[in-house]
């Protein structure tokens, strides 16, 4: 996927906690966060895995029963220097 540099990529950061793993899923998703949101109620209301896939186009699957929570944002554009935020 190529961006030409006056088109702005809407990227939305996923962090998902699965039961009995001590660390959370963390990633970057090119996918909205409406997307993301209807694919993780799916998943819960029919009991399918969630699936999402990453900036990198790496899958990620988790079963249904074992989804702790999902917290879903946009992620923040990284700033270099020394400015005030």
């Amino acid at each position: 996927m190529s961006i030409k540099k006056n088109e702005v990529a809407v990227k939305s950061e996923v962090r998902i906690a699965v039961t009995r793993v001590a660390s959370d899923i963390v990633f970057e998703s090119a996918m909205s966060t409406s997307d993301i949101k209807s694919a993780v109620t799916e998943a819960l209301t029919s009991g399918s895995p969630l699936t999402l896939s990453d900036v990198r186009g790496h899958e990620i699957i988790v079963p249904a029963d074992k989804i702790g929570f999902v917290e879903v944002g946009e992620s923040a554009s990284r700033r270099v220097g020394f400015g005030a935020a």
